[in-house]
């Protein structure tokens, strides 16, 4: 075992969807003209972990979207409020799932951002996915003007394992929503 691999896939947000995909545009087209800009592609980041010849999909996503019992849930957290998140329909999961699926992956805006680690800083970002604050999901973070999100999980990681996620960005001109408040939750409290 040389190393590790770690690849950043960028999938457009509500690729393969109906609702979300209308719904993150309004958010968009408000929010732009909000900031007077103008609208950006909106993208949602997972990674994909290569180590010891095993390959682990690591996102995080509603609780009610997959019912596998092996899909490798290693934490989960509220969405909207706090309280909502008694309820399944209010939860987010984190997955870090050995040889599991990333369903849009075939959506992806380009070939996947890869960066190589050591065995051991590969091993560490796969237990530090069970680490990760539960912050609530559309909520700002402490110290950031941006929501928690899945975004926010991949740039907690990445930042974690020495990777400097503060320069990344999303291809095509296209923002991630909540990529700061996981750099902001990094420094807040470590990975």
């Amino acid at each position: 075992m040389d190393e590790a691999r770690v690849q950043l896939w960028w999938l457009p947000v509500g690729a393969g969807g109906h609702v979300v995909i209308h719904t993150s545009r309004w958010w968009e087209c408000v929010r732009a003209r909000l900031d007077h800009r103008a609208p950006q592609p909106l993208f949602h980041s997972a990674l994909i972990v290569r180590l010891g010849g095993a390959e682990y999909v690591i996102e995080m996503s509603p609780a009610w979207g997959r019912h596998d019992p092996a899909r490798g849930v290693v934490a989960t957290g509220p969405v909207g409020l706090g309280w909502l998140g008694r309820s399944r329909l209010f939860r987010y999961e984190v997955r870090c799932w050995r040889d599991g699926v990333l369903p849009d992956r075939a959506f992806a805006a380009a070939a996947p951002v890869e960066f190589r680690l050591s065995p051991s800083a590969g091993a560490a970002m796969l237990q530090r996915a069970a680490q990760v604050p539960r912050h609530v999901w559309g909520r700002r973070v402490p110290g950031s003007a941006d929501m928690w999100n899945s975004n926010s999980l991949v740039s907690w990681l990445l930042h974690g394992a020495g990777i400097d996620a503060g320069t990344i960005r999303p291809p095509h001109g296209g923002s991630a929503p909540g990529w700061a408040a996981g750099l902001a939750a990094a420094s807040v409290s470590p990975p």
